[in-house]
């Protein structure tokens, strides 16, 4: 599975949405799933499948699809 996959596979798992919704339009609170509980089911989907702990500021600053991809560099993680 590609880091891609494993990105992707988190948002679907992590808001409970279909793959189809997960896109780089995608942002925080632009669907009803992605609201402040979803937004921590996804962080620990995201550290589960990429082994990391993220940094408090780092959970905050996740805003969209395309933003996380930067934060994950941070980690070491290309997307």
């Amino acid at each position: 599975m590609t880091n891609l996959e494993k990105y992707v596979a988190a948002f679907t798992e992590g808001l409970g949405v279909d793959e189809s919704v997960v896109n780089s339009t995608l942002e925080y609170q632009s669907i009803a799933e992605w609201d402040s509980v979803g937004h921590m089911g996804l962080i620990a989907e995201l550290e589960n499948a990429f082994d990391i702990e993220m940094e408090t500021d780092d959970i905050v600053d996740f805003s969209s699809f395309d933003t996380g991809k930067e934060i994950l560099k941070k980690y070491s993680i290309e997307i």
